[in-house]
């Protein structure tokens, strides 16, 4: 004899209520990349690129690939800046694809900033940029 469709039914909404309570161990967003705690996010004076953004621009070349096949849009980074207002490191945070992310991150990474300042002090710090790639 088959059992009756409401038991089954029955059964799997107690294992997903069960789940429920499970014990979950919490992730630390400081603790998923080592070092990233060391960069400041909210901070009295923000880097700038020295030349304005137009400098990050005009560092871009427009992939070929990318153009053949009419990829635009937005390529979105982190930008991690130390106290001199090198850049140590950028991640891609959501890109378009075609080369045009690598671009975009090779950009910044030629790209001197002033520092970033706190208390009048130059901290290291992070911030997100989004770079435009439009066809003409």
């Amino acid at each position: 004899m088959k059992p009756d469709i409401r038991y089954k039914t029955a059964f799997v909404n107690l294992f997903l209520l069960a789940l429920l309570f499970l014990p979950v161990n919490k992730v630390d967003s400081k603790n998923i990349i080592p070092g990233e705690e060391e960069y400041l996010l909210a901070i009295e004076k923000t880097p700038v690129p020295i030349g304005g953004f137009e400098a990050i621009m005009k560092k871009i070349s427009y992939p070929d690939m990318a153009q053949r096949a009419r990829t635009e849009g937005k390529v979105y980074v982190l930008i991690y800046i130390n106290e001199s207002g090198d850049v140590d490191d950028v991640k891609l945070v959501k890109g378009i694809g075609m080369g045009c992310d690598e671009e975009a991150m090779k950009a910044v990474k030629k790209t001197k900033f002033s520092p970033g300042m706190d208390k009048g002090v130059a901290v290291k710090s992070k911030m997100s940029l989004a770079l435009q790639f439009k066809l003409q």
